[in-house]
């Protein structure tokens, strides 16, 4: 099936459809679409069910790939798009807690029952027009609630990951979890510890997203979920603050109110540097006996370590990870940005971090006192520095300290860092005042340190 240009991704997934429809076969869209489209949102992706066999499928379309076939499912690629088809299905026998070991191809409400929660179990016809509903997912979403098709320990039992995604699907439409679903999610919390951390960290950045965030935190504590897959952010919940610093309370709270305050489309990293700059208060904290005042001595350099080992632990790429760590360790330096020389706040705007240390500063300032004094000063610090850009590439390199006679070693390094002090001092502007400098200085070193 050949696409045309410009074609929508709903207009794609309903040709899919009529296809299918036109072949013989029932075809259905399924899940998150559904619910999207009734909700008045934007689906993210397509999934299409139907009555035709994987081979079918591959039959009808062009470009395929057999991403799952024993499970019925085949990716159909329209133009740069992918859907997935998958033939009805039943499923049994899931011993690993994740996989079924048994499954049968069946019957559009065979299918729609072994899916998770009612309001993903809605078929909806793109050709006739008309939603199936074999679970009572309708109702749920018009009422807001998160509930399990049938049984929720049995749903539970079926696949762990479903843990997760009830708190994340609760907190992304802002519906409640049935209480009878909330309570089986409670006792088998546990139970997370068996899903592979990739797909644990897969559902966390999706829970962690605004304008859900803050809700997704929230009910990861309630259910239980939080010491399962973050101890150490749990540990944050009864950990006190100074009321002169942090009227806001504990710690928990404090990151609560943070998470409410992300912008609308953040740096992916900057939920996760929100979670994990304070993460080591809980192990740091102490009371000065006098004044009954709460301090966290070297909270973030503590805090730096204990980000890598989380994040290395939930699979995050590395990059990323050495991002996040930094912004921990130098989330304490901001405070004092107003007081710093010239050359110390300009090495601090030119990090390849400090979009993101600057991001946490605010959201840090937001979830406590609330002044953003240090960051509006910072804002403007870097917009002067972004129009002298001869600020940010170094005057002169190791190659011109060697092209003027000094021999390569510690002491080329040194004056490499006085020359990069002066520059960012505003004392050394030009290369060739660099350059006459730094003879100047040459000729005042031991022979050892220049060329005979």
């Amino acid at each position: 099936m050949k696409a045309r240009p410009g074609r929508s991704a709903r207009d794609a997934a309903l040709d899919i459809a009529r296809r299918l429809q036109q072949a013989g076969f029932a075809a259905f869209w399924v899940g998150g679409c559904v619910r999207d489209v009734l909700l008045g949102r934007e689906p993210g992706d397509y999934d299409i069910v139907t009555s035709a066999l994987p081979a079918q499928i591959e039959h009808l379309f062009k470009h395929t790939v057999p991403v799952g076939r024993k499970f019925g499912v085949i990716v159909v690629i329209e133009g740069d798009r992918q859907f997935q088809v998958a033939t009805f299905r039943a499923e049994a026998d899931y011993l690993d807690g994740r996989h079924p070991e048994r499954v049968a191809f069946g019957d559009a409400e065979a299918d729609a029952l072994r899916r998770d929660f009612t309001v993903n179990g809605l078929f909806y016809d793109p050709v006739r027009r008309e939603l199936h509903d074999w679970v009572g997912g309708e109702a749920d979403l018009r009422s807001k609630i998160i509930r399990t098709i049938g049984s929720p320990a049995e749903r539970f039992a079926e696949d762990h990951l479903r843990l997760l995604r009830a708190v994340r699907f609760a907190a992304q439409l802002d519906f409640r979890i049935e209480a009878g679903t909330f309570a089986a999610l409670q006792a088998n919390a546990a139970k997370i510890k068996t899903i592979s951390a990739e797909r644990v960290h897969e559902e966390l950045v999706k829970l962690f997203r605004p304008p859900h965030a803050s809700r997704g935190l929230e009910l990861l504590r309630e259910s239980g979920l939080l010491e399962q897959v973050l101890p150490e952010i749990a540990a944050t919940v009864t950990c006190e603050q100074s009321p002169d610093f942090h009227p806001e309370g504990t710690v928990f709270n404090h990151l609560r109110l943070m998470l409410e305050h992300l912008p609308p489309d953040p740096d992916p990293s900057l939920p996760w540097a929100v979670l994990l700059h304070d993460v080591a208060k809980p192990v740091t904290a102490s009371a000065d006996p006098k004044t009954g005042s709460i301090h966290f001595y070297g909270h973030e350099k503590l805090g730096a370590d204990m980000a890598e080992k989380i994040l290395d632990r939930l699979k995050f790429p590395r990059k990323q990870t050495e991002d996040i760590v930094k912004t921990v360790r130098c989330h304490m330096q901001f405070s004092d940005a107003m007081q710093m020389r010239k050359s110390t706040l300009r090495r601090l705007l030119l990090r390849p971090t400090f979009s993101l240390e600057l991001g946490l500063h605010r959201l840090d300032c937001l979830g406590s006192h609330g002044r953003l004094d240090v960051y509006d000063f910072l804002v403007a610090q870097a917009k002067e520095l972004e129009q002298q850009p001869q600020i940010r590439p170094p005057l002169l390199k190791g190659d011109d300290l060697i092209a003027l006679g000094m021999k390569p070693g510690p002491a080329l390094g040194a004056l490499l860092a006085e020359i990069r002090e002066k520059q960012l001092q505003d004392e050394l502007t030009t290369k060739t005042a660099a350059r006459q400098w730094a003879r100047k200085r040459l000729a005042e070193l031991p022979n050892a340190c220049r060329d005979a």
